[in-house]
């Protein structure tokens, strides 16, 4: 990521152009494009706003640049004297296709984490380097010589990694399976992907939780699917009301995330789980579970899968290895009836001809080690540990002014304020106090909700981040 030198001889007004300059000769900043405006560029590099207008000024005298009153400063369309006839509008074509972009509050929580990484995390999703086994998988690569041939796998997966993960779904999930029922994908996001893609068709409806982690999906509508919401409690989602929107909207699909749900942390009751699965199978619905989090279970005895009771074949299993070991191997699986999983392979294969077979190897050979029930246990007291301190640190900082329940396992916790606000006013108020979290609207809330997750930030920060939480709260009710 580019930085200004500020030990260089180069002044910073020079060094801003110049890199402005670039951008626009690699096309990043095509013909007539707007630029950031002056004060927002100059809050991004961490300069005074007179040094990005004497930059501008600099660009402007050469013609790279143009500005005009009310119109802001774009790229000069006669830059070099080339003729902007035929330059395409890439702006149109970035704003256009059928493919939606995240969330604005998603994308100004990674703005702002990639603009200072000094921010208390409370709002990713993935493990901190602590809690992964970095040391365990470093061993297994050096330990190993991988493939010999690195051409294209097989569309389904790499054959030792399900054949491995049809022992671990049988000895930790309770669930069995075969290696051709099993398909691997890059992640749990991936596999909703294939499904949303291939499986339903647009203006199909389905069913989610409320709130819910899918709700946060723009997939879901780049898909032209209806969603339709179940509300969820204490006891997780209640699956009495499937029936009326099954028989008003004819939903064709009911996704689920059972254990230590997100955003809420919490577990689907055992009565629930089978009303839920009687249900399915009366009207002939597929559940879709996403089980991510079911092995962070703190008291170490994880509550079995949808998948692992299910007695008609109305599940399909999703699982990852994202949080509970390490996002970055990229390694996910779904479980599901072979027609499907021969489905949804010839759709990845069309995609990106499968994933890479290394990631894939290290995650088998990890799966199988002697290494991966202690990470697991370390994983649960670490997870708890962290819980631990921001719960103490919220009761400390915002007595009586918020609600949680407490979770027995996963990676988050799920928060009402006493008093409602602005969602967009919070998160702004947060990171200028050194701290970022998820707004409970981004998963289908009302305002006053908030999502913390302690799986990122590090131990020794949480206290400050809660304490920067409580400061923009109070901000904005003062």
């Amino acid at each position: 990521m580019w930085g200004l030198d500020r030990e260089s001889k180069k002044p910073l007004y020079q060094q801003i152009a110049d890199h402005i300059e670039r951008r626009i000769s690699f096309g990043e900043f095509p013909p007539g494009s707007l630029l950031p405006s002056e004060r927002k560029l100059a809050e991004q590099i961490g300069v005074n706003r007179s040094t990005v207008v004497q930059a501008f000024a600099e660009l402007r005298s050469l013609g790279i640049i143009e500005s005009r009153s009310g119109s802001g400063t774009r790229v000069s369309q006669f830059k070099w004297g080339a003729s902007p006839k035929h330059t395409p509008n890439w702006n149109r074509y970035a704003e256009g296709g059928s493919f939606l972009p995240n969330l604005p509050f998603l994308r100004r929580i990674r703005e702002a984490l990639s603009q200072d990484p000094s921010l208390v995390d409370f709002a990713s999703g993935e493990l901190a380097a602590d809690l992964a086994p970095t040391s365990e998988i470093s061993e297994i690569m050096s330990s190993h010589q991988y493939a010999s041939y690195l051409g294209y796998d097989n569309p389904q997966g790499y054959i030792p990694l399900r054949q491995a993960l049809v022992r671990y779904l049988a000895e930790y999930r309770g669930l069995q399976a075969t290696e051709s029922s099993i398909l691997i994908t890059s992640g749990s996001q991936q596999s909703l992907f294939l499904i949303t893609q291939c499986l339903l068709s647009p203006g199909d409806a389905v069913a989610i939780e409320d709130p819910s982690y899918y709700y946060s999906l723009p997939m879901f509508q780049s898909a032209g699917l209806r969603i339709f919401r179940l509300p969820v409690d204490q006891n997780g989602m209640r699956p009495e009301e499937i029936r009326g929107l099954y028989k008003k909207h004819r939903i064709k699909m009911i996704f689920t995330n059972p254990n230590f749900q997100n955003p809420t942390g919490t577990l689907l009751a055992d009565e629930r789980r089978h009303q839920l699965l009687q249900t399915a199978s009366e009207l002939g619905l597929p559940i879709i579970e996403d089980d991510p989090y079911s092995l962070t279970d703190y008291e170490g005895l994880p509550r079995m899968p949808l998948k692992s009771i299910d007695t008609s074949g109305s599940v399909i299993y999703i699982g990852s290895f994202s949080k509970i070991a390490a996002s970055g191997l990229r390694i996910g699986w779904m479980v599901a009836p072979n027609s499907v999983v021969l489905r949804l392979a010839d759709a990845r294969q069309q995609m990106d001809f499968g994933l890479s077979v290394i990631p894939q190897q290290v995650a088998a050979q990890f799966l199988e080690s002697d290494f991966f029930e202690p990470h697991l246990s370390r994983l649960r007291t670490n997870l708890m540990y962290k819980r631990d301190l921001l719960i103490e640190a919220l009761r400390k900082e915002l007595p009586g002014e918020i609600q949680f329940h407490i979770p027995k396992g996963g990676h988050h916790l799920w928060c009402k304020l006493s008093e409602p606000v602005n969602d967009a006013k919070l998160l702004e108020a947060a990171i200028r106090n050194g701290v970022v979290f998820v707004p409970g609207s981004v998963y289908g809330s009302d305002a006053g909700f908030v999502r913390f997750t302690f799986a990122r930030a590090k131990s020794e920060c949480i206290g400050q981040g809660i304490a920067g939480f409580a400061r923009a709260l109070h901000s904005l009710r003062n």
